[in-house]
């Protein structure tokens, strides 16, 4: 638009003035239509305020609740568009002011026009509300001397431009913000153009006002539309806990100001789950993720681009309200997920009991069942033994069923301990003794297999009361565990001592070892590692049964590849006579 300081202007200018001012304004709401950010809004209604007035320079502030947002556009190709946002430190202070961007002088320009208060020394404010100078170094008011004199001044500001108009931003009846005209040519604005800037900028501010409504609208829009996409999300029959989180990211960018920018990321008990877009570097904004008060994951929204601060870096406040809510929900989806869980463990753990009593019964039935034919099997075949005319071949298929059937009969020994159908017969027991004792037939069985058995028992070791035959298969069953956890051989120590209360049989082999997940599993009855014709899965289902029977404890320490630790616990004999312990010489 041409300027014209004549104080005479004609009519056809100022028809040309309206016709602008029109032009101008169709512009300024057509801005409203579209869904641009409130950033992009507010760049370019300062481009085209910037191009109608053809300053050098127009600044806009707008306050946002507790902050101002400055937009800063210049006709010089070489100055960037400037995006800043400056939050208010004081309460009472308004957000619009005080921020350093010009002089101290420049900003009690701009206090005034905001407040609406003119001081009568000054007679350069317009009837809208308006400061204008043509001539910004001698007009411009500036801080006072004790001794009254005018302090100079070297603000950027200052020198940079010449003339400048200050005019307030409307919206809804209040001051929303303020904008600058600047320019460096002297006497650049007359006082109808003034008014027509004042009109220019009442329709920017009608527009500002809409553009921010309609702006919260959508972002609440968005926030709802995530919020409520999540919630049918969760409630999809059958979804994995991965598949939900992956959906869960591929909804947050939609719900962000910059969707074609916005990447993604959920991570939760160390997995990750991420839009494709995603990057490490990048303005972020994130919340964390509390399961049963603890932290175990957290959300992350990227900006793959720059963009101006606002209330949260370059985010808005609704969206720190989002992420946190997304947090919260993905909180109560995986605690739901653990609370099913638990209960279908417990689930299990019922039915695995039932089926453990119901094993019971059949075992111990079974057991009696079995007895008498064995025994006569075995009977039978010791009597055909005896038999002076048997074949060589003969005699050993008879000891073939006598050995078979003696394996059938402990067998049907070990179902009927698991079943609590022979209760122990107890008496007073010196474990070092009875260790000695059952040692006696595995030597020959570890100097076969190359495991070199070492011993180390404790001297005048306490009594315990104990069936010494239970004892004995307590023993048998953790040696032949530890000789097959050495096929290729190692060595087998077997250590007796004794604390205040307990006496302590440890068995310690360096062979295979077990994982966490077998170490919590190796007392359950018929739970086995090996193959199928090497073991019942019973050995150390009874060995507990008989530990806990006798009032003891059973504690197991193991590492793959370094071997594997059985710590037996049994309580201290109380002895009526308080005798000494005996000390038996089993060297």
């Amino acid at each position: 638009m041409a300027k014209n300081t004549d104080s005479d202007t004609n009519r056809s200018t100022a028809g040309k003035q309206v016709a602008d001012f029109l032009r101008m304004a169709q512009r300024i709401l057509r801005c409203t239509i579209g869904e641009s950010a409130r950033v992009e809004f507010l760049e370019e209604i300062t481009g085209l305020l910037l191009g109608f007035s053809e300053c050098d320079a127009v600044e806009l502030r707008l306050r946002l609740e507790d902050s101002c947002l400055r937009c800063e556009a210049s006709s010089d190709v070489d100055q960037p568009l400037v995006i800043e946002t400056a939050f208010r430190r004081n309460p009472s202070l308004n957000p619009l002011l005080g921020h350093g961007w010009n002089s101290d002088r420049v900003e009690d320009i701009c206090r005034m026009v905001i407040e609406n208060h003119h001081p009568a020394s000054l007679s350069n404010f317009s009837r809208g509300g308006s400061f204008w100078t043509g001539d910004l170094d001698q007009d411009l008011p500036g801080s006072r001397t004790k001794e009254g004199a005018v302090e100079s001044e070297s603000s950027s500001t200052v020198m940079m431009y010449a003339s400048l108009v200050a005019i307030p931003l409307i919206g809804a009846n209040e001051t929303i913000g303020l904008v600058m005209l600047k320019s460096r040519e002297r006497h650049c604005f007359n006082a109808q153009e003034i008014e027509l800037y004042e009109n220019v900028i009442q329709t920017a501010g009608l527009a500002v006002v809409n553009q921010l409504a309609q702006a919260s609208l959508r972002e609440r829009i968005k926030e709802l539309t995530c919020l409520y996409s999540l919630a049918q999300l969760a409630e999809y029959p059958n979804i994995q806990l991965e598949d939900l989180l992956q959906g869960i990211v591929e909804l947050l960018p939609a719900a962000w100001q910059y969707p074609a920018i916005t990447a993604a990321r959920i991570t939760l008990h160390g997995r990750s789950y991420t839009t494709a877009n995603h990057r490490e570097e990048g303005q972020r904004q994130s919340a964390e993720i509390f399961i049963h008060g603890k932290s175990r994951g957290r959300i992350e929204v990227v900006y793959t681009e720059a963009k101006p601060d606002l209330d949260e870096g370059p985010f808005l406040r609704e969206e720190r309200s989002l992420i946190d809510a997304v947090a919260r929900q993905i909180t109560l989806i995986a605690e739901r997920r653990l609370a099913a869980e638990e209960r279908t463990n417990l689930q299990d753990q019922l039915r695995h009991a039932d089926r453990l009593a119901t094993i019971g019964q059949l075992s111990a039935g079974v057991a009696h069942e079995l007895n008498e034919p064995l025994g006569n099997i075995l009977a039978f075949a010791q009597l055909a033994q005896k038999c002076p005319e048997l074949s060589p071949q003969v005699v050993r298929d008879i000891e073939k069923i006598v050995v078979t059937s003696l394996h059938a009969r402990e067998i049907v020994k070990k179902l009927m301990l698991f079943a609590r159908q022979m209760p122990p017969q107890t008496t007073q027991v010196n474990l070092n003794v009875t260790i000695e004792e059952g040692l006696y037939f595995l030597e020959s069985r570890c100097a076969k297999s190359g495991v070199v058995l070492e011993r180390r028992f404790a001297p005048c070791l306490p009594t315990i009361t104990a069936d010494p035959s239970q004892l004995h298969q307590v023993l048998v069953n953790l040696v032949v565990n530890a000789i097959q956890a050495m096929p290729t051989g190692g060595t087998l120590k077997i250590v007796t001592s004794v604390d205040d209360r307990h006496v302590i049989l440890t068995v310690e082999d360096d062979g295979m070892g077990m994982s966490q997940d077998i170490l919590e599993q190796i007392f359950l009855p018929f739970f086995t590692t090996k193959d199928v014709n090497e073991g019942t899965g019973l050995g150390l289902a009874v060995v507990h049964g008989i530990v806990v029977s006798h009032g003891g404890r059973i504690d197991v320490e193991s590492t793959p590849g370094k071997g594997t630790r059985f710590e037996l616990r049994f309580p201290v004999a109380v002895q009526k006579d308080q005798k000494e312990p005996s000390c038996h010489d089993l060297g």
